[in-house]
Order: C-alpha cells, then sequence, then structure tokens
C-alpha cells in the first residue's frame, strides 16, 4: 500500500509573510523574485528535509518585487510538483503582493525531479551526490541493513566454532541443538537464507560478504593523531572485533595496582567496564550499510577516542541526546 505524504497545512498570513522577509532565507524559506519552473528543485528539496516555503516574488536580499498567483501559474505549480518522484502535493496562496508556495516534508524520501535529487542544507537547496542520495535511500528503506540477505551465502559459510564461543560467552546451553535451529531462534535466518546479522556474527569469512564489516585499532604517542607506536585492524565476526579491541584497550592503558590483603587489584586509569560498555554500543550502532567504513578505537596519552561509521539514526535528532533512544540495529542489539 502507497504511504501518503505528511500533508500538514499551515496558514499563512501576510504577518508571517513579513516575520520571513524579516528573518531571511532558511532551511524552511526560500526566496525567488519570480515564477520559475526550476522550482521544482526546491519543492523535492524541501520534501525530503523538513518540509518549507517558497516565496515567489521576493529579492534575495528580501525585498518584495511582488508576484501574482493566476489560475495558470497554479497550475504549472501543481503540475510541476505532481511530476515529481514520488509526487508531492503543495499549497500555493496569495499573500499581499508575495505568492507562498507551501511543501510539507515527504515520508516517502528521497524525492527527485528531472533535474535530479535535491535537500536543504541551512539557507540553500543543493543537489545530492551519490553518497548522501544512498545515505538517504538506505536511512528510509522499509527493510533495514541486518535483514536483508547476501547472494551465493549458504549454510556452508557458517561456522560452528563462532557459535560456540557466541554460546559461550552469551552462556547459553543449547546441546546438540543443530546449528541452523539455534540461529533460527535467533532470528537471523529466514525460510532460504542467512540474513546479514548472522553473517556479521557467524560467517567463516565476514569479509568476503561484508568488507566493510571491521575495526581498526590505534595506539598514538602522546595527544595528536600523528605518531602511531601500535596498530591492528580486525577483519573478522562482531564478537572477536569485542575481544581485540577489550585486549588492545587494557594492552595501551596505564594500570596502577593496589594490595588489599593478599589480593592484587589491578586499576585501570579509565574504567574498563566503561569502555566494554562503549565498544558494545559503537559495533551495536554502526551503520554497515556503509561500504569502505571501519569502526576505530584510537588510544591517546590523555584519552580514548572511539568512532562508529554513519550519522544519526532516522528519528534522533542533537537535542534529543540523552533523552531519546532509537536503535539502529534491532538484531543485534536484542543479540
Amino acid at each position: 500500500m502507497r504511504k501518503s505524504i505528511r500533508e500538514k497545512r499551515t496558514d499563512i498570513d501576510e504577518k508571517k509573510v513579513k516575520l520571513f522577509l524579516k528573518e531571511g532565507e532558511c532551511l524552511t524559506v526560500e526566496f525567488k523574485e519570480k515564477y520559475t519552473s526550476k522550482i521544482d528543485e526546491d519543492i523535492v528539496a524541501f520534501a525530503n528535509t523538513k518540509g518549507g516555503i517558497i516565496l515567489l516574488g521576493v529579492r534575495d536580499d528580501g525585498t518584495i518585487a511582488g508576484e501574482q498567483l493566476t489560475n495558470e501559474m497554479k497550475g504549472r505549480i501543481n503540475s510541476l510538483a505532481r511530476n515529481c518522484k514520488p509526487d508531492i502535493p503543495v499549497n500555493a496562496m496569495q499573500v499581499d503582493d508575495v505568492v507562498a508556495v507551501e511543501v510539507p516534508e515527504g515520508n516517502e524520501k528521497p524525492y527527485y525531479c528531472s533535474s535530479g535529487y535535491f535537500r536543504r542544507l541551512n539557507g540553500n537547496t543543493q543537489k545530492m551526490n551519490h553518497e548522501e542520495i544512498r545515505i538517504m535511500f538506505s536511512e528510509n528503506e522499509v527493510m533495514p541493513f541486518e535483514e536483508k540477505t547476501v547472494r551465493d551465502f549458504s549454510y556452508d559459510d557458517i561456522s560452528k566454532e563462532k557459535i560456540l564461543a557466541f554460546t559461550k560467552e552469551a552462556r547459553i546451553n543449547i546441546g546438540r541443538t543443530p546449528a541452523i535451529d539455534f540461529l533460527k531462534s535467533l532470528n537471523v535466518v529466514d525460510d532460504i537464507k542467512i540474513k546479514n546479522a548472522g553473517i556479521l556474527f557467524f560467517a567463516k569469512d565476514v569479509q568476503k560478504h561484508i568488507s566493510q564489516a571491521q575495526m581498526t585499532l590505534l595506539a598514538f604517542k602522546g595527544t595528536k593523531k600523528l605518531h602511531i607506536f601500535d596498530r591492528l585492524d580486525v577483519r573478522d565476526d562482531l564478537l572477536m572485533q569485542f575481544n581485540q579491541a577489550i585486549f588492545f584497550l587494557r594492552k595501551h592503558l596505564n594500570v596502577r595496582s593496589e594490595i588489599k590483603g593478599v589480593n592484587r587489584d589491578d586499576i585501570y586509569e579509565i574504567p574498563i567496564e566503561a569502555l566494554r560498555e562503549a565498544v558494545v554500543n559503537a559495533i551495536m550502532h554502526r551503520d554497515y550499510s556503509i561500504r569502505g567504513t571501519s569502526l576505530t578505537v584510537e588510544v591517546y596519552d590523555d584519552r580514548v577516542e572511539i568512532t562508529n561509521p554513519g550519522g544519526l539514526p532516522k528519528g534522533l535528532s542533537g537535542d534529543s541526546f540523552g533523552r531519546v533512544s532509537v536503535r539502529r540495529n534491532e538484531h543485534k542489539t536484542d543479540l
């Protein structure tokens, strides 16, 4: 069933137009001195971003040049919007000497017109490059990356040793349960193929099938990214990546010992448990669909930096940090 675009109408009056003119162009407002068929670029840009208003008859400096909304112009504007893919329902209206074209944010992103894919960045409409288009497609796909399958991957490519290592780490006793039944219990197998989530954990050769599933561990001398004195590239399953990262951190972090009776406690300069949690989160929440990327763990004299590929998940904004949780990889989070 085709999803409908988010239709949110705003009552635009002379007072609001004056406010737009005073504040100038921004993420959601665009000025055009006169009508032109190229406004379809702005229409898809707004639909691909947060929605917005196109004001026709306004110069770049915010002064009014004037424009009249005739039936012919209204028909052309609606025709431009309908010819976008998917089509975009816009609302054109006359407000004093200005024509306001309201564009809602779409929920079938990315949208495109005859000139290509566009988005809003601050107060500008910009053509999207290949990577930006790919990311937008990925973020708005119904099926997430972990649910997809890889061509030519079969049950023979699954490592029984990695299944045993996983169950040992998770303290799960599967007894003589067949490997395929265990994988089905984790919901990483459909009726025919192994899903990407299963490949990331249990493939004999993860890199062969998902080349971006890798981690780079770096130790720097000093506090700047200049002199590397130790490096390890881990191109294996996610459990191996986690274990190698913790081993690397223990190796390079400063540690002091406290003697309590007959026992000795090793105390790291950064609590290992906190680092374990950070590494787990980085592995679980990275965007595995982005090719040519690597999760990195960097150790400096005064800090540890853990970086995973991918922007903010859909539904999470910067001002939501600490208040809203959005899980990018449902299966791996549950595993």
